[in-house]
């Protein structure tokens, strides 16, 4: 291992310093598991530190999820020093056997690049560029700095010039065969719509996908993983498509269309209600960030980025055929039983009136994740889930991480969670650390009793899906919420739940505010329901 001299350099900065110095030029200025899939998802990018083995391993679910959801999180693990690396020394943390490699092997699974910062002559170099592959792919990349390393010296001065985050050209030819391709089949379409996927969020599309639809006026849809991407109050947007669980007038114009322009599309069980889509691949034309897919013809090595803009840029608006879609509402049922229980069907269109603009919304994988798509967002809302890698208790960490990355941007933007009481028995003492930093959530913990997905799924009354009765908006107190810093509530009837969300001090969102919302055990929202006997058959399926 070599040492560069610090004689030889002009402006010699420590290794670590380096390093955040880089996370620092891309707006991280915190550093925290999913509270960095959080943050990421409303600041572009997050890091994470931890310790080797032990530290490392209890956030790799965290880690996993983020690759899977191609989320940017840059991990950094600090690592024994190279000298007792080398000796095969029989450290903590480790597995007692002089294998230091084998968490580093691990992550190699889940991170689209790594970088072993085990020499300073090397360290800025693939510093730069883990970073880099971190934005360019959207996914976690894996850094181990070792203790020996961290205050080794680099070259400050190429602090000055930024890591190019340009995403890489289409090569031309390519590029206009496949944009010719892609117009042959739009302009002879009878009625073409848009179907906008997760992707297009995670590889920084939405100026293209918005210009699309608005050169076009073609009729605009969503996927569950995709809410949020559209703003919803275009009168070109329809709703939510996903299969079976999309409301009638959605899934008939989605599946009656002879094409669909997919972008960025993420065709998993939960995001397609039980893979209950009925379209073709013969009306469908796939956006992708290295490939484009027209019909069965595959294209490989082509961003969707500079098609969409080419698209945009050629299309003949007199050979195309924009027929207008359904159009989203917040469709509020009235109290028609004059019941006073609150139900997923009557609440989640409700929810939409009390957002604002650019608030974000976190909700949590159950109930939330389904009911969600029945609540059309105001302008600029950000919609985070983790409707692919579906891990329990997700949401509350994301919230504390995208509540910070508001507060550390400036933004006065409200975080709003949703979460079952289930999941947050899982995750509950992040509420600790949004105590801690201050931050001022709007939770609504879904008291129904259990995890009720699980339920529909298997075993409505099996009691591994029940959980013990906690006093939830007591919590706030024992985590150390000072008197007057905080407001609980406990929402029991419709009545309540209207009064609340007319609150005007509650609607400032001045406080954290911690909302207990009592929905019946049996109640789910009908795509969950959906969904869950899909989820069933396929798990029976011998």
């Amino acid at each position: 291992m070599a040492d560069i001299r610090t004689d030889a350099l002009k402006s010699p900065v420590d290794v670590a310093e380096y390093l955040f110095t880089r996370l620092h030029q891309l707006g991280v200025k915190s550093i925290h598991g999913y509270a960095a899939d959080g943050y990421a998802r409303i600041n572009g990018i997050s890091a994470i530190v931890t310790t080797f083995g032990v530290g490392e391993l209890s956030a790799i679910n965290a880690l996993a999820g983020a690759f899977s959801e191609r989320v940017p999180i840059v991990h950094i693990v600090g690592t024994p020093s190279t000298i007792s690396q080398k000796d095969g020394m029989l450290l903590h943390h480790t597995l007692g056997n002089g294998n230091f490699n084998v968490f580093a092997d691990m992550f190699k699974e889940i991170s689209c690049t790594t970088a072993k910062l085990n020499d300073a002559t090397e360290a800025a170099t693939l510093i730069d560029h883990a970073i880099q592959q971190c934005w360019l792919k959207s996914q976690p990349v894996y850094i181990t700095l070792p203790t020996d390393i961290v205050q080794k010296k680099v070259e400050g001065e190429r602090l000055k010039t930024p890591i190019d985050l340009s995403y890489p050209a289409n090569n031309p030819d390519k590029e206009e065969y496949v944009v010719g391709v892609v117009l042959k089949y739009l302009e002879a379409a009878k009625n073409p719509i848009i179907l906008v996927d997760a992707c297009a969020i995670r590889h920084n599309v939405l100026e293209e996908v918005h210009g699309l639809v608005s050169k076009t006026n073609l009729p605009v849809f969503v996927t569950p993983m995709g809410k949020g991407a559209v703003d919803e109050t275009h009168e070109n947007y329809g709703g939510v498509y996903a299969g079976s669980g999309s409301q009638p007038d959605v899934q008939e114009r989605v599946e009656s269309s002879d094409l669909i322009l997919t972008i960025g599309a993420i065709k998993s069980d939960f995001n397609t209600a039980g893979f209950s889509y009925k379209t073709s691949q013969l009306n469908t034309i796939d956006f992708h960030s290295d490939h484009i897919s027209v019909r069965y013809s595959e294209y490989p090595g082509v961003h969707m980025r500079g098609v969409l803009q080419k698209v945009i840029e050629k299309v003949d608006l007199k050979k195309l055929s924009a027929i207008a879609g359904p159009k989203m509402a917040n469709k509020v049922k009235e109290n028609e039983d004059n019941s006073e229980t609150i139900t997923q069907a009557w609440f989640w269109p409700r929810a939409g009136e009390f957002m604002k603009e650019n608030d974000i919304v976190i909700t949590e994988t159950g109930t939330s994740n389904f009911g969600i798509w029945e609540t059309k967002f105001p302008k600029g809302v950000t919609a985070l889930s983790q409707v692919l890698w579906g891990s329990i208790g997700y949401s509350v960490g994301a919230c504390q991480g995208a509540a910070l990355a508001a507060k550390d941007s400036g933004s006065d933007r409200r975080t709003i969670l949703f979460v079952g009481d289930g999941s947050f028995q899982l995750t509950a003492q992040e509420l600790s650390t949004m105590i801690r930093q201050g931050l001022k959530p709007i939770i609504f913990v879904i008291c129904n009793d259990g995890f009720t997905i699980e339920r529909f799924i298997h075993g409505m009354d099996a009691v591994y899906n029940d959980i013990a009765q906690w006093s939830f908006k007591d919590l706030v107190k024992v985590f150390g919420a000072k008197e007057g810093s905080y407001k609980t509530f406990q929402i029991k009837t419709k009545a309540q739940v209207q009064e609340l969300f007319k609150d005007k001090e509650f609607n400032a969102a001045e406080y954290l505010q911690f909302v207990e919302l009592y929905i019946p055990k049996e109640d789910a929202p009908r795509a969950l329901v959906l969904t869950a006997e899909a989820s069933a058959k396929n798990n029976a399926k011998q």
